[in-house]
């Protein structure tokens, strides 16, 4: 038996993710329920930090408390931290910083990639679960070129009320029409538009439905979570070697 180094507490689960304290209903798709990974994850609750308050607030009142549970992350054994609300791109250097692990906090931050990508002419939107409360700072804090164009959920039937204020039920058909319509509206407001990111880590289980919608690539947190994962556990291949005798 080959020798191996030790030093975590938990092994086979290299993402840790940081989760706002809320009480509403979490469906496969959403970062919060562990259906949605193909792969082990594991889970940190910070205390106090509501939906309404990093979203409507200010995240970096909170900074000591997401140092305290994403060091207990990277203690447990994560060799990388995410989180579970884009407006957390406040907090980002101060969290890798904090942490000495590599730290994703925000899907916004795979716009100035995902821009690469597209053709000339083309461009990114984001859409966000409160336009009104996304800021250039937050926007300036993950890479996102302030004159992005920004779609949101606010005012419709249920998913930004619902999720902000914490209901404990949900219904998640009318959240379905109103990611549909926003993010319709969005592409018909910037016909330039060539990809979209959510900015909303509970946005995921609609982004098929926005694809179809849009005809529009649509990136997430998961597809962020996925990426971070391949390069901290990457798979393995079996190894094929010509015989040097031919």
């Amino acid at each position: 038996m080959s020798v191996q180094r030790g030093g975590k507490s938990v092994y086979g689960a290299s993402i840790g993710i940081l989760m706002l304290e809320a009480q509403f209903p979490r469906i496969p798709g959403d970062i919060g329920n562990a259906l949605t990974w193909p792969f082990p994850v594991h889970y940190r609750v910070v205390a106090g930090a509501t939906p309404d308050l990093i979203v409507r607030g200010d995240a970096r009142a909170m900074l000591d408390a997401f140092v305290t549970e994403g060091q207990a992350l990277v203690r447990m054994g994560c060799d990388g931290v995410v989180t579970n609300c884009g407006f957390l791109a406040l907090i980002q250097d101060d969290l890798k910083a904090a942490l000495g692990v590599p730290v994703a906090s925000s899907s916004l931050m795979q716009v100035p990639m995902v821009s690469a990508t597209l053709p000339p002419g083309k461009r990114v939107g984001v859409l966000t679960i409160s336009k009104s409360t996304l800021t250039p700072a937050h926007l300036q804090a993950a890479g996102v070129p302030l004159d992005t164009p920004i779609g949101g959920t606010e005012g419709l039937r249920e998913f930004s009320q619902a999720i902000l204020s914490d209901h404990l039920e949900i219904d998640f058909a009318a959240c379905r029409s109103d990611l549909i319509d926003a993010a319709s509206d969005l592409v018909a407001s910037h016909p330039d538009l060539g990809a979209i990111v959510l900015e909303c880590t509970n946005m995921v289980p609609y982004a098929r439905d926005i694809r179809k919608a849009t005809g529009l690539p649509v990136f997430s947190v998961q597809t962020l979570v996925t990426w971070f994962q391949a390069a901290l556990s990457p798979s393995a291949y079996p190894l094929e070697l010509d015989d040097p005798r031919g």
